[in-house]
């Protein structure tokens, strides 16, 4: 192998693991999902730093119904601000509209409903939306979603789906080895997996499924009425609900008997709002 090719394979494969999208100079703003309070509303544009110019983007493809998500939020955001309010709601053959894709670029803010997050991503993933997200979230916009539109920030997403069970459940009954379905996500955090609803619906199985299959992952879980505010390398819990977080100090060593996984000493932390820790 050349030289130059095995230092930049070397480069690559450190940023790939990184925690953040490096250089990213935005925010994220990612809600559990649930009724979003007046007072998370309000922090979630306050994060945006939104000045009177600036505009907002809402991108509803997660849902089947994407002009009531548009309008439940925006009836929401303008009690929280005067800002223009756009529903981007791409479709195939909509994708490639240069003057909605500027949109998103520009955009101080720029939220995601929820639904669901594999329709989201079949759409957008490598898109030229994909793209237009990532260079606003370089140039300081915040990226927020709620539920499926929490889901998608991660590189490794949980799309809901059991394998070893093809019937759909709001929490896994089995803690078994290949059971979590990923799919790739946006990718605005890379080494960080995110799940949603996450007390209120019981999915710690889910959540350790995802550490036993991402070792070296932090695992967030995000419940109901809750936000955590992504600022480079520092998470902030906002919100009324709880935020969980799973991790471990060392290697984790993860085995298998009979399709079961164990595993010792991982570490789980439950924050509340104005707790903060760090994803480095």
């Amino acid at each position: 192998m050349r030289p130059l090719l095995f230092i930049y394979l070397l480069v690559f494969c450190f940023e790939s693991n990184s925690q953040i999208n490096a250089g990213a100079k935005g925010k994220l703003f990612i809600i559990g999902g649930g009724n979003l309070s007046p007072a998370l509303i309000l922090k979630m544009t306050e994060t945006a730093n939104l000045n009177k110019k600036d505009h907002i983007v809402i991108l509803p493809m997660a849902t089947e119904e994407p002009d009531s998500a548009y309008y439940y939020i925006k009836i929401q955001l303008e009690k929280a601000c005067s800002n223009t309010i756009a529903n981007l709601n791409f479709t195939a053959d909509k994708i490639n509209n240069k003057q909605w894709l500027d949109s998103i670029k520009h955009a101080k803010l720029i939220f995601i409903p929820g639904g669901d997050q594999s329709r989201f991503m079949k759409l957008v993933l490598k898109s030229p939306v994909h793209n237009a997200i990532n260079v606003a979230y370089k140039n300081g916009s915040t990226i927020a979603g709620t539920s499926a539109g929490a889901a998608v920030m991660s590189k490794q997403m949980i799309t809901g789906n059991q394998l070893s069970d093809t019937s759909y459940s709001e929490t896994f009954d089995k803690l078994q080895d290949n059971n979590i379905e990923f799919s790739e996500g946006l990718g605005l955090l890379r080494s960080v997996i995110i799940d949603q609803h996450f007390i209120v619906r019981s999915r710690y199985n889910r959540l350790l499924s995802a550490l036993a299959k991402f070792p070296d992952y932090i695992c967030v879980g995000i419940d109901e009425s809750a936000a955590i505010i992504v600022d480079q390398n520092k998470v902030t819990v906002t919100g009324e609900g709880q935020v969980v977080k799973l991790c471990c100090a060392k290697r984790l060593s993860v085995k298998k008997s009979n399709s079961l996984i164990k595993f010792e000493d991982a570490l789980l932390s439950i924050y509340i709002s104005g707790d903060s820790f760090e994803i480095k």
